[in-house]
């Protein structure tokens, strides 16, 4: 399954807001330097979907706000 995660980093709060379906916006405070807050928003999608990390990967926008994620259920 992919979804679109649209992201920002250096946020007050963490928080991950389901849009539709496929579709979520995250919010982390780590900084958007050197693959940092894309870890963090592994980690974090990992504990939404209760699923291992290894299952959670970047396909697409790993320098950009709007990402693609694939989902190995």
């Amino acid at each position: 399954m992919l979804i679109k995660v649209k992201v920002q980093a250096s946020a007050k709060k963490e928080e991950l807001i389901k849009k539709n379906e496929d579709a979520f916006e995250a919010k982390v405070r780590e900084k958007a330097e050197r693959g940092i807050a894309n870890k963090r928003i592994r980690t974090i999608l990992a504990e939404y979907f209760k699923l291992p990390l290894s299952k959670i990967i970047l396909i697409k926008g790993s320098k950009e706000k709007n990402k693609i994620f694939e989902i190995r259920i």
